[in-house]
């Protein structure tokens, strides 16, 4: 067999990569955005790699076993859907009573069916997906908090180590993230000549309030953080 760098479908390969790796990034920032562990590199690997499957999956193997052999496309693009299973549950993790990470895994098993639905040369069923993506996780998500009920009350105890202007500061963090911090006490505390504040707030707890109590922690000033639930 001779090999051969250009071939006459050399131009659409080329169309249809460029195209998975333009709208995987797509996808891929709006995690990036939210800080996922998932974010724009990874949703453009798996993208790419989704739509060279498919290519090689369907183009691939026709100079190699001529004109009298049957092969079946759809066995390796089969493989990439059972894969890209296994990838999105490495972003599932427990934390506490809460499942983390389904969003990132269901937006990664998206970007491989773009990848897919390019090498498949289906442009305008990539685009329309990559479309509906962006609408379900930009618009959708204001409506989501709306309709989420109501999850009870925590107890944050923050000890500040900057007694001056500590407070403040974490309840202008709460409030930039969306939440409504209520302060209930303050105790001044007194040792090795160092004075440090124990300040004690209630949140209504919310789907990532824990995220907000370990943005809180890595503030400047903030010795330790401490979270309770409570029952009014």
């Amino acid at each position: 067999m001779e090999l051969q760098f250009f071939t006459d479908t050399s131009l659409m390969e080329w169309q249809m990569l460029g195209l998975a790796f333009v709208l995987s990034a797509i996808i891929g920032i709006e995690r990036q955005v939210h800080q996922k562990d998932a974010g724009l590199r990874t949703h453009i690997l798996v993208g790419l790699g989704a739509a060279a499957f498919t290519l090689v999956s369907g183009l691939g193997f026709r100079g190699a076993l001529g004109d009298l052999v049957i092969v079946d496309p759809s066995r390796i693009a089969a493989q990439v859907v059972s894969g890209i299973g296994f990838l999105g549950a490495g972003v599932i993790f427990m934390r506490r009573d809460a499942v983390r990470g389904l969003t990132t895994a269901a937006s990664v098993w998206v970007a491989a069916a773009v990848g897919m639905a390019c090498g498949a040369g289906m442009p305008a069923t990539a685009i329309a997906v990559t479309v509906l993506h962006v609408i379900a996780l930009l618009l959708f998500t204001p409506v989501v908090r709306r309709l989420a009920p109501s999850r009870g009350v925590q107890e944050l105890e923050i000890h500040l180590e900057d007694a001056e202007g500590g407070i403040s500061r974490v309840m202008k963090l709460a409030g930039e993230k969306g939440y409504h911090l209520e302060l209930r006490s303050t105790a001044t505390n007194l040792a090795d000549g160092k004075r440090s504040l124990i300040a004690k707030f209630r949140v209504e707890r919310g789907p990532k309030t824990w995220k907000l109590a370990e943005e809180i922690a890595q503030q400047p000033g903030v010795a330790s953080i401490e979270m309770r639930e409570k029952t009014g």
